[in-house]
């Protein structure tokens, strides 16, 4: 689906899948250009990474260049597919319906970059397919071009866990800031982006600065893809010229901003609904408006209870982190545990003030970014919701059901803390030893927080199980388990409904794997995830 002219998605109107003499017919051959002009190129439209945090590509690709030289060594290109953000599909879209528009970007940087490699991390075994038949079929591709499967978490997206996966560890933040364009794949300097960046470069190479600025804005010029879904009834990926409204993305997907518009997904900001149609889709536009476009995931609200889908996203977010800091291990489980308070009733003022002060604590602190993007996640949402909030305080419910709206990713471990409450005798050992699930009562009683044990929480609770004084603990799957005991995926985009671009795939629960070795050209191989 697109508004205005097709760039990213030229030729999906027609095709299901580009092949890659259809690509050739459509987007032409891919010109070659020296280091300097490529960086001089970016650097004339701006040209910024899709991934969410919008780092300048020109800068990215300067110090690879200088890294590389100093170190007198080839340096690799490294594109994140791992798409961890639930609420996004576009990455996936484009390898999957269009992989040779992400793939000749990325190989227009490693001729100009004389690279080593190009190497593409996904999570998904549909899209590590796509990418690697379409690299076979290409003879430069198909010499230089590795496909890695990586486990499907919200954190193996961040660029030091897909580079420490591709290294053959566990796919975790570094939790020291580590730059890839100085040390990534194999140590060498790394030119890791996302793969819209990559596809973007693709179409600034083919169009020219001139052709790339006639769409968009003067300080972002060019499109953007935009991932909608939430209550939206034509839930799509769409490619927009930046500066367009908001509301006319909306109203192509048939969505209506009833209670708030989320931007820039999970680590994103909520916009009030009477703001959001007239702001202005791009960097700037939601900036000003007190949003961020992030990775491009929209996600309008209704028809639920806010606050309902907030305390079940940040239950999420508390699982999905990776654990290694105080923020991570007992910062962000308290924040769902004052979240779920506030959504079921049980909460008054003093809870809403920790939730605000637990927020602004984990702020900055954390060993990776994922701290401070659930933070800006709560904190919007507090303001936003600010009516629903008050009616759930003072009246315990706004009388909506929580609909699960708003997509959580594939339930890898449904394992959860069960309590035989026939046996339970409020001994609080649990609570001692497991503190960032199990908190004790005003009787004494244990507590439990209403999620998955997290992966780095699971030897703390087997320990709260077998030193329970009065056998009343277990560990049991959840209901997110299917009879054939494989884990359930809520899709970004549900696959009854039309969405325009995304073709429906199914993901796999990723277990730990032996650190893998080279293998074939075009070929895929796996990659161990957190110990278990």
């Amino acid at each position: 689906m697109r508004i205005g002219r097709a760039r990213l998605t030229a030729g999906l109107d027609r095709f299901e899948r580009i092949d890659l003499t259809t690509h050739q017919e459509i987007f032409g051959p891919m010109r070659r250009v020296t280091a300097r002009q490529l960086i001089e190129m970016v650097e004339s439209v701006d040209l910024r990474g899709r991934g969410g945090a919008a780092f300048p590509f020109a800068r990215k690709l300067r110090a690879v260049v200088d890294n590389a030289a100093a170190r007198k060594c080839k340096p690799m290109i490294l594109i994140n597919g791992t798409e961890g953000e639930p609420g996004s599909a576009k990455d996936k879209m484009l390898l999957i319906r269009s992989p040779y528009l992400v793939l000749g970007g990325a190989l227009l940087a490693a001729r100009a970059l004389s690279a080593k490699m190009i190497i593409i991390g996904v999570t998904d075994s549909s899209v590590a397919a796509s990418v690697a038949e379409a690299a076979r079929a290409e003879p430069d591709l198909k010499k230089i071009v590795r496909v890695v499967e990586v486990p499907d978490r919200f954190v193996s997206g961040e660029g030091g866990a897909l580079v420490n996966a591709v290294n053959g560890k566990i796919a975790l933040p570094p939790g020291k800031k580590r730059r890839a364009a100085e040390s990534g794949v194999d140590g060498l300097p790394t030119l890791l982006s996302n793969a819209e960046t990559f596809a973007q470069l693709a179409v600034l190479a083919m169009l020219g600065q001139e052709g790339y600025a006639s769409d968009g804005t003067p300080d972002e010029p060019g499109t953007v893809l935009l991932t909608v879904g939430g209550s939206a009834g034509r839930p799509a990926v769409v490619e927009v010229p930046t500066g367009i409204p908001l509301g006319t993305v909306l109203d192509i997907c048939e969505a209506t901003a009833f209670d708030g518009v989320l931007v820039g997904g999970y680590h994103g900001m909520w916009l009030p609904a009477e703001l959001a149609d007239d702001v202005p889709v791009s960097r700037a536009g939601l900036d000003a408006a007190g949003g961020m476009l992030g990775a491009g995931i929209v996600m309008p609200l209704g028809g639920t209870c806010p606050l309902g889908e907030v305390a079940r996203v940040v239950r999420y977010l508390a699982k999905e982190s990776s654990g290694q800091c105080g923020p991570c291990k007992l910062g962000l489980p308290g924040l769902a545990r004052a979240m779920s308070a506030l959504a079921d009733g049980s909460g008054g003022m003093d809870t809403l003030d920790t939730a605000r002060r637990t927020a602004a604590v984990v702020r900055g602190r954390g060993a990776c970014s994922h701290p401070d993007g659930v933070s800006r996640f709560v904190l919007s949402a507090l303001d936003v919701f600010s009516d629903d909030l008050t009616t759930h305080l003072f009246r315990g419910s706004c009388g909506r059901k929580t609909r699960g709206i708003l997509p959580l990713g594939p339930e890898e471990s449904e394992v959860r803390l069960k309590v035989d409450w026939a046996r339970c005798d409020g001994h609080g050992l649990c609570a001692k030893i497991a503190p960032e699930m199990v908190q004790l009562d005003s009787q004494g009683y244990p507590a439990f927080l209403d999620m998955p044990v997290p992966f780095w929480l699971e030897r703390e609770a087997q320990q709260a199980v077998e030193m329970c004084p009065a056998m009343a603990l277990s560990l049991g799957s959840g209901t997110g388990w299917g009879h054939d005991n494989t884990p359930r995926t809520t899709p970004a985009i549900s696959a009854s409904q039309p969405t325009g671009l995304l073709l429906s795939s199914s993901s796999r629960e990723q277990r730990q794997l032996p650190n893998a070795t080279r293998q074939l050209p075009g070929a895929t191989q796996q990659l161990p995830g957190p110990p278990r």
